[in-house]
């Protein structure tokens, strides 16, 4: 079945559907729950896509089973022998073992160990979503398809220059919707409510982004918690609630890189212009997630 149908329903669903849709998809469902809808492929007919070049299995790597070469290619990169690890997780991704396939898929995105990839990257991806979109929720195996998910999102999002593979906002919000509604992953959440705030791939949606993001916020993830609290600090497209946004902004702040300067910008004007009620309010709120009260 591949990716199709699943993609489909929720896709359909996560455009169609208000509060409900994004509290009743957020992993909850089985497989069986989800009946198949519209055909949704990964890639669209005649889509070209090179394929990873294999290095050459050693001959040492035949006799063995492609999880013991998986942690095989494991211990060598701990070890810091870069080409052995990848020479056995070659081996144990070519017999279909999928974490070997995210490994090697996130090597190549961020050039971690070898030149740096993105068309191998994406290859990579697409063979662990696409023969593993059923995955049960909540099992270990399940966070590294939803991650694949993601990548594939970002990638259809953007486009890899100069390949096949060309920037599609319809299906980078259709890789983000399945792994937000089956998975229920927050990095998915995130930029599944980032694409309905800003619109590419579909009509913006502001209240539709809201609902998205609280489910990542709540998850500890960041980056929609800053977005999150910038709409409930200036009351857009919510009714606003100034020491929950501020509160927001303060747990992004404090967790975000160096990097990403957007947040704390964000944090700063918020605070500025917050009433001392809304910044001691906030405070205990703070205080109340920090001690296990997550849920805000």
């Amino acid at each position: 079945m591949r990716t199709s149908s699943r993609i489909g329903i929720l896709a359909v669903a996560g455009l169609a559907i208000g509060l409900g849709t994004a509290l009743a998809f957020d992993g909850s469902r089985t497989p069986g729950e989800i009946a198949p809808a519209v055909s949704v492929d990964l890639f669209p007919r005649g889509t070209v896509i090179m394929s990873p070049g294999r290095l050459p299995s050693p001959p040492e790597l035949r006799s063995i089973t492609p999880v013991e070469a998986f942690r095989s290619g494991a211990q060598a990169l701990r070890a810091g022998d870069t080409k052995g690890g990848v020479s056995s997780l070659e081996y144990a991704a070519a017999s279909g073992h999928p974490i070997a396939q995210w490994k090697l898929g996130r090597m190549y995105a961020d050039g971690d160990g070898v030149k740096q990839d993105d068309v191998r990257a994406f290859e990579y991806f697409r063979e662990v979503a696409d023969a593993h979109a059923d995955e049960s929720p909540g099992t270990p195996r399940a966070r590294f398809v939803a991650n694949a998910f993601v990548a594939l999102g970002g990638y259809y999002l953007d486009g890899i220059p100069n390949s096949t593979v060309k920037a599609d906002p319809d299906r980078a919000r259709e890789m983000y919707t399945y792994a937000a509604s089956y998975f229920g992953d927050p990095d998915a959440q995130y930029h599944l409510g980032r694409m309905y705030l800003e619109g590419p791939g579909g009509v913006k949606d502001a209240r539709q982004a809201a609902r998205w993001l609280q489910l990542a916020a709540n998850k500890g993830q960041y980056q929609a918690q800053a977005l999150l609290g910038a709409m409930l600090f200036k009351g857009e497209a919510v009714p606003r609630q100034g020491a929950r946004g501020l509160m927001w902004l303060t747990l992004a702040r404090d967790a975000a890189t160096a990097q990403e300067a957007w947040i704390s910008d964000m944090h700063a004007a918020a605070f500025k212009t917050a009433t001392d009620d809304e910044r001691a309010t906030a405070l205990s709120y703070i205080e109340r997630w920090l001690r296990g009260g997550r849920r805000e």
